[in-house]
């Protein structure tokens, strides 16, 4: 499904969008890491940006 713009609620700032660049850009500046460790970090916890967090200590 494809990243809706017009729709910026807490559900779609509280999730991370593999699928789009800026927001992998976004998250690998936000948390400090890298693409690939953002990858990871998304495959192991899932793609809301509160258990990523949780799952990189930060």
């Amino acid at each position: 499904m494809a990243d809706d713009k017009r729709n910026t609620g807490s559900p779609d700032r509280d999730r991370i969008n593999l699928s789009e660049d800026y927001e992998v850009q976004y998250w690998t500046k936000e948390l400090g890491i890298s693409e690939a460790q953002l990858r990871s970090a998304v495959s192991a916890v899932g793609n809301t940006a509160k258990a990523v967090r949780a799952h990189l200590g930060k």
